[in-house]
């Protein structure tokens, strides 16, 4: 019996970790993407583990440790989850009075999800397909037919479109609070500088202009002139599953197509 107990906890303490695992990375994307969207104070370590203590009440038994371990992360975890809990709540509060912000910033797909082969290329350090070398990818790269249609991210008035260098035909929208974003190598543009476009707007066509390898949409999205992860800005039009596939496929794409 005390042997089946023992597999029992350890299979307990193995769920913890997962668990645990999963809350830390929640907690990474509120510090580092929604309170910082919000322009809100990151929640320190301190304050997310605020009240846990060692718990000695097994302390001199066999399995003691094993099972001050599993107390001890489960206390943990709770303490996680009710953290969270309040920080969605007061990042709620902040979005009810926010709306401008949230229409603003990017936060969808450039391009339709159903319409997109393939990720050509994420985020991060690649090999430059002409010159070979290692260079930062600052956005990420969606391989798409020619013609397939490219929407703003979010609301915005169009800063220019037209041809610039390697970039090919590129369209850059400001959507105010600090957020730029860029959509390159189009076969066509379909919005003029100064014009004013809403989220889904239809802005232009996938293409293989500038330096390009290939047909597809390289997007970017920077916040006061700083290169972000834009798979951090499409929470809107991705359910769980998919979006957890884009991490996926843009941590694995190595293949830069411009």
């Amino acid at each position: 019996e005390n042997n089946r107990l023992r597999d029992n906890l350890e299979s307990v303490e193995k769920r913890l970790d997962v668990a645990i695992t999963v809350m830390e990375d929640i907690a990474q994307r509120d510090n580092n993407f929604y309170r910082v969207m919000m322009q809100a104070d990151p929640i320190s370590d301190s304050q997310r583990y605020a009240g846990l203590e060692r718990n000695e009440a097994y302390e001199g038994l066999s399995d003691g440790e094993l099972v001050n371990n599993v107390t001890d992360r489960s206390e943990m975890l709770d303490s996680m989850i009710y953290t969270q809990i309040k920080s969605f709540d007061s990042l709620r509060e902040m979005a009810s009075s926010q709306q401008d912000r949230l229409d603003h910033i990017p936060s969808i797909q450039p391009i339709a999800y159903e319409d997109m082969k393939q990720m050509a290329s994420g985020y991060g350090y690649r090999v430059d397909p002409v010159y070979g070398t290692t260079k930062f990818h600052e956005g990420m790269d969606f391989a798409s037919a020619v013609g397939t249609k490219v929407y703003a991210t979010g609301a915005g008035t169009v800063l220019s479109a037209g041809w610039k260098s390697a970039y090919g035909n590129l369209i850059e929208i400001d959507h105010g609070y600090g957020y730029i974003t860029r959509y390159a190598h189009l076969s066509k543009i379909d919005v003029k500088p100064g014009q004013k476009v809403s989220r889904g707007f239809y802005i232009g066509q996938v293409g293989n202009t500038g330096k390009s390898t290939g047909p597809h949409l390289h997007y970017e999205v920077r916040h006061n002139g700083v290169p972000q992860n834009p798979v951090n800005y499409y929470f809107q039009d991705l359910t769980p599953e998919q979006y957890a596939d884009m991490v996926r496929a843009s941590d694995a794409a190595a293949h830069v197509m411009d």
